[in-house]
């Protein structure tokens, strides 16, 4: 592996960064990963690409870890990406499909961020990671710490779903519950970082997340026949993958890989009981206000205060995109309904991106014709919560009347 990194670049205003040693933010902003873009096309095409086996490592002309014996992975394959007929039947779209994240290593698409954040740190010496997590992210980085025998801290709210909670333990974190929010656990890891001298690995307090979640927008173009769809809707919390995927997509315009430079319309989906890049994109401003209150089943939506939010926003705009909210109460109803029509094990975060879809669709806002993608950004399985239903029962001494339950009832 050979990197082609050539520097860091603050994302608020521009100033360079030397990419050899560690770095988190500048400005209190982020940083972007910089490429030289004319040496990747010489060095690599897409062909060759395609011929790789299909890992997110597949692109790694495109990523920031400089050597092979760095690479932390637990087997980061191409996740499939799902027509659904059914589904789109019923919201009256002909070409809909669910690029399934679940399918990644523990059960989420935070493996991609945080695969690419724990090898780069791994290579550059980092023996101890902390992370904040309303979700799944400390579940991934206690897995891919565990991988590449770091120590990590994960500190979350004590709603956080169970399942997360359990899982970051077991791959050996150590993990604290607080009593506040997900920014209540950041700014301890933050106060914490000079007496322990853990690296942050906060959404986009680092640069390489944001390469990691990066490949989901490279791969899509490939499964697409290196094409881009009409719209793509994806859950919006620090919006690390939407943020991602329109470099990605600038990255792919550059090298030339592109059959059609038309880029899709990027439309971020909260849940309107934490709505902040929804609030600021209404009101026309560049940065968000935090939200008070911040509440939604969708653990992965409930982040108060974004600090990437001018590069969602700005991606958003640029795209001809929105950010939309769902109303809280049809998260899990859209996650159930799309969940038993196509057999996918969709998440909370997916059911806003389906309620705001349906909006759009009854608005006019999309053209039923054209090719939409949805994010599923976990599986189903990691929010217990919100599959909890009350089953019928039988009894062994009468026999049941299976015509009450047949599926046309």
């Amino acid at each position: 592996m050979s990197s082609f990194v050539t520097h860091l670049e603050a994302a608020i205003d521009g100033t360079r960064l030397p990419h050899d040693r560690l770095q988190t933010v500048h400005e209190g902003r982020p940083l972007w990963v910089r490429y030289d873009l004319d040496l990747v096309g010489a060095a690599v095409t897409r062909a060759e690409v395609e011929r790789r086996e299909p890992t997110l490592w597949r692109y790694r002309e495109l990523l920031p870890v400089e050597r092979d014996e760095n690479v932390v992975s637990l087997g980061e394959g191409m996740t499939p990406l799902v027509r659904c007929e059914r589904l789109g039947r019923e919201l009256g779209l002909e070409n809909l499909w669910i690029k399934d994240e679940s399918r990644l290593p523990t059960g989420s698409f935070k493996a991609r961020g945080l695969v690419m954040a724990v090898s780069r740190a791994r290579e550059l010496g980092v023996e101890r990671v902390a992370i904040p997590t309303a979700g799944n992210a400390g579940g991934a980085l206690a897995a891919y710490a565990a991988r590449a025998g770091m120590e990590a801290f994960v500190l979350m709210p004590e709603d956080t779903p169970v399942v997360n909670r359990y899982e970051a333990a077991l791959f050996g974190a150590r993990v604290f519950l607080v009593d506040g929010l997900i920014s209540d656990c950041g700014a301890m890891i933050a106060a914490g970082t000079e007496e322990m001298g853990w690296f942050d690995c906060s959404t986009l307090k680092e640069p390489y997340r944001i390469e990691g979640k990066k490949t989901m927008g490279l791969e899509l173009a490939e499964q697409l026949g290196w094409r881009l769809p009409g719209s793509i809707l994806y859950p919006t919390g620090g919006g690390t993958g939407l943020i991602g995927m329109w470099k990605a997509f600038a990255e792919l315009e550059t090298l030339g890989w592109l059959e059609d430079t038309a880029r899709p319309r990027m439309y971020a989906c909260q849940s309107d009981g934490c709505a902040p890049i929804v609030n600021a994109f209404e009101a026309g401003t560049k940065h968000a206000e935090p939200v008070a209150d911040a509440h939604t089943i969708a653990s992965g939506l409930r982040v108060p205060k974004a600090v990437g939010d001018f590069m969602i926003l700005d991606a958003v705009r640029e795209s001809g995109g929105a950010a939309r909210s769902a109303p809280e109460a049809e998260l899990v109803p859209w996650m159930r309904r799309a969940s038993a029509a196509e057999g996918i094990s969709l998440c909370p975060e997916t059911g806003a991106c389906l309620a705001v879809l349906a909006d759009l669709v009854a608005e006019g806002a999309i053209d039923r014709k054209e090719e939409i993608v949805v994010f599923n950004t976990g599986a189903a399985q990691k929010y217990v919560e919100a599959m909890e239903v009350e089953l019928p029962r039988l009894s062994t001494t009468s026999p049941p009347d299976w015509r009450r339950w047949t599926l046309a009832n």
